[in-house]
């Protein structure tokens, strides 16, 4: 039976083995899905020995996303851009092959199990890390009129704009803000791609940047509300986790490796009960 992996450490807490087996059942795909706690300084060394014989696929996850992308061979161009790979497989040639997935996540979720028209909007991204560059690129290919990525230290919001904007098709809708020159100009959508709202934490923003039409979502889920969530809530704003964001990065991975897409409606109501029941 061919087998697969999510990589990371910690590793214990993940929801993809349950989502993959959830996606095998429904599409009658033939195959184990397991957690493998991934070691420092032997990362690569254990992508070598699961991805041979029946291993045929693996999900990175933290800390060793960068480690991935540097590891595979060939790259797709949304692994290129955001630096850092979510998604490994060996094409016919046994090459490793990367891909970030993310992104495409973020995007499908919003579109197609939210009806989001993300086309000629204006977009507020917090935070310049990691999660921030991997959805920067299908951003701007879904056509947001402007994307603003926004962090406390400007420096590193500049870093990413200069790093992306090669693969901006305008790079005049990319633009670098720090926190505190946001000023008060309602966005469209405001995405949350730090941590900190699980903390109870919260971007030092205005609260005028939200209005009622501006959509805010946080890529972070948990069983109760985001920090973010409530506090776009509280604005009058519409708010969203990132479960599907989960759940549809997970689905376009299963699709690489299987070449079936799997239906994530049922997936994610199973999802929510989990996390309810925990």
């Amino acid at each position: 039976m061919d087998q697969y992996w999510v990589i990371g450490n910690p590793i214990a807490h993940s929801k993809s083995p349950l989502i993959h087996r959830l996606f095998a059942e429904q599409t009658q795909e033939s195959l184990n899905y397991a957690p493998l706690l991934g070691e420092e300084g032997r990362f690569a060394q254990q992508v070598q020995e699961a991805l041979q014989g029946s291993g045929k696929g693996m999900n990175v996850t933290l800390p060793f996303k960068e480690q991935a992308w540097a590891l595979a061979e060939v790259r797709s161009q949304a692994a290129q851009a955001a630096g850092a790979v979510n998604t490994l497989w060996r094409d016919e040639q046994g090459r490793l092959c990367g891909d970030n997935t993310d992104g495409c996540g973020l995007v499908t979720d919003l579109i197609k199990n939210h009806h989001v028209m993300l086309s000629g909007q204006r977009v507020l991204l917090l935070g310049a890390g990691g999660a921030a560059r991997g959805v920067v690129l299908p951003l701007l290919q879904a056509g947001v009129a402007e994307l603003v990525i926004a962090n406390r230290t400007l420096s590193k919001a500049e870093t990413l704009v200069n790093d992306l904007a090669p693969f901006a098709l305008n790079a005049a809708r990319l633009h670098a803000c720090a926190f505190s020159d946001l000023g008060e100009a309602p966005f469209d959508l405001i995405i949350n791609a730090t941590s900190a709202s699980l903390q109870g934490a919260l971007p030092a923003i205005s609260t005028k940047l939200v209005s009622t039409h501006t959509l805010c979502y946080d890529m972070m889920y948990a069983a109760e509300p985001t920090a973010f969530c409530l506090w776009a809530e509280a604005q009058g704003g519409r708010a969203l986790d990132g479960l599907g964001m989960l759940i549809e990065q997970a689905a376009e991975a299963f699709y690489i490796w299987r070449g079936v897409r799997p239906q994530t409606a049922s997936v994610m109501q199973a999802l929510r009960q989990a996390l309810q029941n925990v």
